[in-house]
């Protein structure tokens, strides 16, 4: 078997394809407001449904001034890119959540979030937990598997 070796002057190539690679990976974002959810990028597409402000979403595409994105039922849909805030939120997966003061299952309790509630991301993730706030001031920290948007 014949090895090849990387020509120096094909590195810096090489590293701005993966860079790029890396640039179109998907990310999480909010809505800054409510959004219309459209099956093509276009206003002409069909208007699907409205998706409520602060909702995660993960952008998979981005078109120009469309985002094709996953909204938190698996759906792929597209918005206008104007509608996505920099915030990060997520929103609960399980039918009820328990939210600690600590990152720890025996931790006290900081409150209850039910199924489809939007909390606001604080901290990235660590061994299994994130901390979140709700939009009254309270925070706890929440299972990563109880959470999408991550």
């Amino acid at each position: 078997m014949t090895q090849r070796r990387l020509s120096p002057a094909a590195l810096p190539g090489l590293l701005l394809a993966f860079a790029a690679a890396g640039a179109a990976a998907s990310d999480y974002r909010s809505l800054a407001e409510p959004a219309i959810l459209y099956d093509a990028p276009s206003k002409q597409g069909k208007a699907l449904f409205v998706i409520q402000r602060y909702t995660p979403v993960e952008t998979v595409v981005n078109i120009d001034r469309w985002v094709k994105v996953r909204e938190p039922g698996g759906s792929l849909l597209w918005l206008e890119r104007r509608q996505l805030s920099d915030k990060r939120t997520l929103i609960i997966t399980a039918p009820r959540a328990d939210i600690r003061q600590k990152p720890d299952p025996l931790a006290p309790l900081a409150f209850e979030a039910i199924k489809d509630v939007v909390l606001e991301l604080s901290e990235a993730p660590a061994d299994g937990w994130v901390k979140v706030k709700h939009r009254d001031g309270s925070i706890g920290f929440v299972r990563v598997n109880q959470v999408w948007g991550l």
